[in-house]
């Protein structure tokens, strides 16, 4: 069902490589996640313990998938590695290109040996040019470089960073998607290939609107300070509770409508507000109108008065209301992951489901190193190599999870 029979390996840390893989275990297939001796950076953010059970970083970006740890500058880890390799139908990883050519692991140097396998890299500023080496985050190389920030954050505001793995999460779809394309290439031509995801290229894609605008004629309006705003009944507005509310015009209609809801319909007939209102001192003049007008209402009533009226817009959401939301419930936002101690907790779901079945998910993440000799043997290695590679170093059997890891 779905991806059930792909086998993937995965070496990479932090998000983007990671949650790749977790998508891909999601919907069915066997993932295997190669970490170092000192495991992922996400495993440090919270603790795992019996007193607080289950990682939910670390989980989120890992759950489904079997763990094994090798220490690849010790002898005979590199080739344990190309082992699984062999198996597996797709390698995913984020590891800087320099390191993978200097050990071996780059797709050059394994295409030959390994035609069919599909070879995911995922990148800051892909694998050619002046930046390729260059250590990247979404926080660095998709929000800040890329012009995504500069054209986010009001010109009046100091700048801010976006929240952790945002754009990671986003190059992460891109990567499912190019995978899974190559996997159906491959069905008709039984080789594998390479695919390139970077960060940079996702956020060039995310901010594309504008991007657009800017590549066609030369020049384009992104973020303004709230009070240059341009069109007085879109954007956010706060209410009489202090709540804000966000309005998206969709037609002439809506203007008509906003000042009903704001309960100054005689603005309808005055020609100063006649679409499109571009006289700056009109519009000025219709945006404090249009601000007074909603800060006399509650939230509930401004919502209420704008959905009986259709015109499209949102509360300004938390989190803690997202989780608790009916609707987000219904849309499939969350998923319960066993814990691995015995327990389970919800976690964020993927992005798609399948109403006509799908493979169970809810399987922990692995602890470190937990599945590494059942891994390798099932590479093909013999007891006496793995424990030979256990002895020197080159691979670590971690602690097995004292509780089911529940179902897959």
């Amino acid at each position: 069902m779905l991806l059930e029979g792909l086998k993937v390996v995965e070496m990479s840390t932090w998000v983007a490589g990671p949650s790749t893989a977790a998508v891909l275990a999601d919907w069915g297939a066997d993932v295997i996640k190669v970490e170092r001796p000192i495991g992922d950076a996400t495993r440090v953010y919270y603790p795992d313990t019996p007193e607080s059970p289950g990682n939910p970083i670390f989980t989120n970006e890992n759950r489904g998938k079997r763990g094994i740890v090798l220490d690849l500058a010790r002898p005979g880890a590199v080739e344990a590695l190309k082992a699984l390799l062999r198996e597996a139908d797709i390698f995913i990883t984020n590891v800087r290109p320099g390191g993978l050519k200097r050990q071996g692991l780059d797709y050059d140097s394994l295409k030959a040996e390994m035609p069919r396998l599909i070879y995911a890299a995922v990148t800051g500023y892909g694998l050619t040019g002046p930046e390729a080496d260059t250590p990247a985050f979404d926080l660095t190389a998709f929000w800040a470089r890329s012009g995504v920030a500069h054209a986010t954050i009001p010109s009046d505001q100091a700048p801010f960073g976006s929240r952790p793995g945002f754009g990671d999460h986003t190059t992460a779809l891109a990567t499912v998607s190019a995978i899974l394309a190559a996997v159906h290439e491959r069905h008709q031509t039984g080789r594998g290939r390479l695919v390139e995801t970077s960060l940079i290229r996702a956020a060039a894609y995310a901010i594309s609107w504008d991007l657009s605008a800017l590549l066609r004629f030369g020049q384009v309006t992104t973020a303004r300070p709230r009070s240059e705003r341009m069109v007085a009944h879109s954007g956010f507005f706060r209410t009489r509770d202090d709540r804000w509310v966000y309005l998206m015009p969709r037609t002439l209609d809506d203007f008509t409508n906003t000042m009903l809801v704001v309960d100054r319909p005689e603005l309808l007939a005055d020609p100063r507000f006649e679409a499109p209102v571009t006289d700056p001192l009109a519009i000025r003049e219709l945006c404090q109108i249009v601000d007074d007008g909603f800060a006399q209402l509650t939230l509930e009533e401004a919502c209420a008065r704008l959905t009986e009226l259709d015109v499209a817009h949102a509360p300004l959401g938390t989190l803690e209301e997202l989780v608790e939301a009916p609707f987000a419930e219904a849309a499939g936002c969350f998923q319960p992951v066993a814990d691995g101690w015995g327990g389970s907790f919800r976690v964020a779901a993927a992005p798609a489901r399948f109403p006509e079945g799908a493979p169970a998910v809810g399987m922990a993440a692995p602890k470190l190193g937990e599945h590494t000799r059942e891994v390798l043997e099932s590479a093909g290695l013999t007891a006496d190599q793995i424990d030979e590679l256990i002895q020197s170093g080159a691979a670590i059997q971690g602690a097995q999870h004292p509780a089911s890891a529940g179902a897959r």
